[in-house]
């Protein structure tokens, strides 16, 4: 059974060894030292954890303490941690993951995202322990000032003196471990923790009493702050225990953070992540070049762009406008004909095209810059690399090529001409329309005859008729006036009896 199981498997009561006497007593008075964070002792001991876990469990529990809990990005995390953002992930990852051993989460983190679909910072809170979980209590200044490594050597020297438990330097070894490289899971050794105790003690976070321990060992005093001023490690500096490779699978994928974080994020960014600009130059002879950086003022303060003698050839026809091309069009203008004279197209080639081309163009001078990369430099022709605009660049004569090319195309055109069928003739226009005639309105008849009998004297023709006088209509009128006289009632008996342009019933 190793130390750490030991003392994570023992009871509270339980004490190996009687009381002693500290070795350190009246070393400072331990008084003040800030927050301190309570830190379950599975993750400061368990092998499953990196110790970048540590450190970030650390802040998180710190920041969960606010009513709103912990909403800082990981990149923030890793800045109020000074590591690295990828370091900070896979910590993130293993307390935000199930336990392999138990299945436990010791971060709880909440997605959160607006409704109109813009992501925001994660929200993250601790897990509660357990009544009788082991714990140790660490300064959450410690894990800003300490690297991981140093902290969880911090952290295990600070459950040991409050357990009152002996510790050598091959026991803090056995309990710490690699977690990269080809010695991962192993554990570091009696001489690397030997190495990271003196790192340790020259912070001043704890107290190394050089066998004034029982039985001759070492004896070991942390502080809630350190007990003497000490430089802490630059913003820059790399983390040389987890890689430097970045790992950008792990982290929450916001685009803003919660405003109401602990310090507003700096511009310069995460602290322990290096990233150093390539030297590509930046103006030509008079041009001075503008970047986007923070910390320096916004002004570019490397060396000037250089044009070879080479180029400076190939530009040679358009040389009197290049003052007013940008810096960055310039270069990329440079890489351009760098490109084309290492692929074997000579200067004085690269020369008479642009010349040709500058001379032939219209007004090519409202953004030469643009011009030179899109037309002026670009090489026409077919594959062959000796064509240049079809002809070949050695001879003068027409490239052969081409020539076939064009033929091919003109014979291709000359088929699909014959095979189309012919074009339909118009049909002949339709003939005119002849104009209307309209005949006039024939006039009203000379004589209207008498006006019909209106309603009243109907009624009374109808009351006083008889049946000779409706045959007498019939015979005189017709069968449609006698039936408007009299109406359809009287006149039909007499029409089919008696008159012939009746029909029978």
């Amino acid at each position: 059974m190793t130390a750490a199981v030991a003392y994570a498997a023992a009871p509270a009561a339980a004490v190996p060894c009687p009381e002693t006497p500290r070795a350190s007593t009246g070393a400072r008075p331990r008084t003040g030292g800030g927050l301190r964070v309570r830190v379950p002792l599975r993750i400061v001991v368990g092998a499953q954890y990196r110790d970048a876990a540590l450190s970030v469990y650390i802040k998180v529990a710190a920041l969960a303490m606010r009513p709103e809990g912990c909403t800082a990005k990981v990149s923030v995390l890793a800045e109020y941690l000074g590591l690295s953002k990828s370091v900070a992930e896979r910590g993130l990852k293993d307390l935000a993951n199930p336990d392999e051993a138990d299945g436990l989460v010791e971060v709880v983190t909440t997605r959160r995202t607006l409704r109109g679909g813009r992501g925001q910072s994660a929200h993250r809170v601790v897990r509660t322990a357990t009544e009788g979980e082991h714990f140790v209590w660490v300064p959450v200044r410690a894990a800003d000032a300490l690297t991981p490594r140093l902290l969880r050597l911090y952290a295990l020297i600070a459950y040991a003196e409050a357990r009152n438990t002996l510790l050598s330097i091959g026991d803090l070894g056995g309990m710490l471990y690699h977690h990269t490289g080809k010695s991962a899971g192993q554990h570091l050794g009696a001489r690397q923790a030997a190495r990271l105790l003196e790192e340790l003690g020259s912070t001043g976070w704890i107290t190394v009493h050089a066998r004034q321990g029982l039985q001759g060992r070492h004896a070991y005093e942390t502080h809630r702050h350190p007990i003497h001023s000490t430089a802490l490690a630059p913003a820059a500096a790399p983390d040389i225990h987890e890689g430097s490779g970045a790992d950008d699978h792990a982290g929450s994928l916001t685009s803003r953070e919660d405003p109401r974080t602990d310090r507003p994020v700096t511009s310069a960014g995460v602290g322990g992540s290096i990233r150093r600009r390539r030297d590509a130059g930046s103006s030509a002879q008079g041009h001075g070049e503008k970047r986007s950086n923070s910390s320096g003022g916004g002004t570019y303060r490397g060396p000037e762009l250089q044009l070879s003698p080479r180029v400076w050839q190939v530009l040679e026809p358009v040389r009197h406008e290049l003052p007013g091309i940008s810096p960055y069009v310039l270069r990329r203008i440079g890489q351009e004909i760098g490109r084309q004279l290492s692929a074997g197209v000579g200067a004085e080639r690269l020369t008479a095209r642009l010349t040709a081309r500058w001379v032939s163009t219209e007004d090519p001078r409202r953004d030469v810059g643009r011009w030179l990369l899109g037309a002026g430099l670009v090489r026409r022709g077919c594959r062959l690399p000796s064509c240049e605009s079809g002809t070949t660049w050695a001879t003068g004569e027409r490239c052969h090529l081409c020539t076939n090319i064009a033929h091919n195309a003109a014979l291709l055109a000359a088929e699909a001409a014959a095979e189309q069928p012919p074009a339909p003739q118009p049909e002949p226009p339709a003939p005119a329309r002849p104009p209307t005639t309209w005949l006039p309105w024939p006039p009203p008849p000379p004589d209207p005859g008498p006006e019909p009998p209106g309603a009243a004297e109907r009624e009374q023709l109808r009351a006083d008729a008889t049946p000779e006088a409706v045959r007498q209509a019939l015979a005189e009128l017709g069968a449609p006036a006698a039936i408007r006289l009299y109406g359809r009632a009287l006149v039909l008996p007499h029409l089919t009896k008696h008159h012939d342009e009746g029909t029978p019933a």
